[in-house]
């Protein structure tokens, strides 16, 4: 295997700030969240680029396996960015093309190629979020993982809601949303969230060696086993598509009260929020 995963050969980055960067080592492509000094937290700029060097690897008949990580190694996507929020500002691109690739560019993106999450660090709200919507999951032993969206006046509408309650019993999925508190990655495996826990500091390392793994098999044949295991039928995920228009109806209404502006607003303010219900 050792053309498959091979040193560095590509470098590509995306967005104004090289919000997001991706490598293509042999057959992998390897796809960075680049904020780490807001916690890999999502706005528009890392949404465009992670759905752009996701495409990309899609369209690249050399790559066979993704890995999508974050930089540095506190965190692996903080969710969205709040503090963008409180100011108004837009956490997902303009393009209605790139809109349509969902939160952070890949929560309802339809991509063919397995792609695997190398959780270096916190998951939290749309971060876990976009690790649901990868097909395998490597954590490191000290990540966390927590979908907090109703502390900060929302729903965990960027497939949480759909995908842990496919995961998980029902009775679990519950409380994971409707409490939000954190849960460490000992207890995601426990769970069946994660496939493999890493040595302290090596998620990348480990992900590429389940990469590797994956990418020695016929690329054909695994691109067709993901679409059946996923539900992917001419591009759309069929088996999920009456829920999405569940939780867009659900977003809407939450994201029409005052309350979903009261969450940002303390978050941005390190104050508690007051609830009006309304």
């Amino acid at each position: 295997m050792a053309d498959i995963a091979q040193e560095i050969i590509m470098t590509y980055s995306y967005g104004p700030g090289a919000e997001v960067f991706s490598e293509r080592r042999g057959f992998i492509s390897i796809i960075t969240i680049n904020r780490p000094s807001a916690r890999n937290a999502v706005n528009a700029a890392v949404a465009e680029g992670i759905g752009d060097a996701l495409a990309d690897a899609e369209s690249d008949p050399r790559i066979r396996v993704i890995v999508l990580t974050g930089s540095g190694d506190l965190s692996f996507c903080g969710g969205g960015d709040l503090k963008a929020m409180a100011a108004g500002e837009d956490l997902v691109p303009n393009d209605p093309v790139k809109r349509a690739r969902g939160f952070g560019g890949v929560c309802e993106h339809v991509i063919e190629k397995p792609i695997i999450a190398a959780v270096n660090g916190f998951a939290i709200g749309g971060g876990a979020e976009i690790a649901l919507a990868c097909d395998l999951v490597v954590a490191d032993p000290k990540a966390e993982f927590s979908l907090p969206e109703v502390r900060n006046g929302f729903i965990a509408s960027a497939g949480g809601a759909i995908r842990l309650a496919q995961w998980l019993p029902k009775a679990i999925a519950m409380e994971v949303l409707l409490i939000g508190d954190h849960f460490g990655a000992h207890q995601a495996k426990e769970w069946g969230l994660v496939n493999r826990i890493s040595e302290p500091g090596a998620s990348l390392e480990s992900a590429l060696e389940l990469a590797a793994s994956v990418a020695a098999n016929a690329p054909l044949a695994v691109q067709s086993t993901k679409r059946l295991v996923a539900g992917i039928v001419d591009g759309s995920l069929v088996g999920e598509q009456a829920a999405w228009g569940r939780s867009y109806a659900e977003m809407a209404r939450v994201g029409a009260t005052r309350d979903s502006r009261e969450g940002p607003l303390a978050f941005a303010q390190k104050r508690e929020p007051v609830w009006e219900g309304r």
